[in-house]
């Protein structure tokens, strides 16, 4: 038995479909989003990662391990309210 696509559900979806569309076209993928954060002199926390991409903690995590594996030197610096932030070191950046 096939489910009839009605064009109300279509409608309905159309936004949706829209707005992932216009983001891949722009080019800004997360991974660049995250790298932007990254670069900011103040780094961004695991809190702030999560929050521009949506992705879960342990995959923000595997994200920084997957730069210090490329051999970009990240930072990690403990915030005044106890969040540990991370960023890219622009020395290191270049190896």
């Amino acid at each position: 038995m096939t489910e009839t696509i009605t064009d109300d559900v279509v409608a309905a979806a159309e936004p949706i479909c829209t707005a992932a569309h216009s983001r891949r076209v722009k080019g800004v993928t997360k991974a660049k989003r995250v790298t932007r954060i990254l670069l900011r002199a103040r780094g961004a926390t695991l809190t702030e990662i999560v929050d521009e991409t949506s992705w879960r903690p342990h995959s923000a995590r595997a994200f920084l391990s997957g730069l210090r594996k490329r051999g970009i030197l990240l930072v990690k610096e403990e915030r005044k309210s106890g969040e540990t932030s991370y960023r890219i070191d622009k020395v290191g950046a270049g190896r």
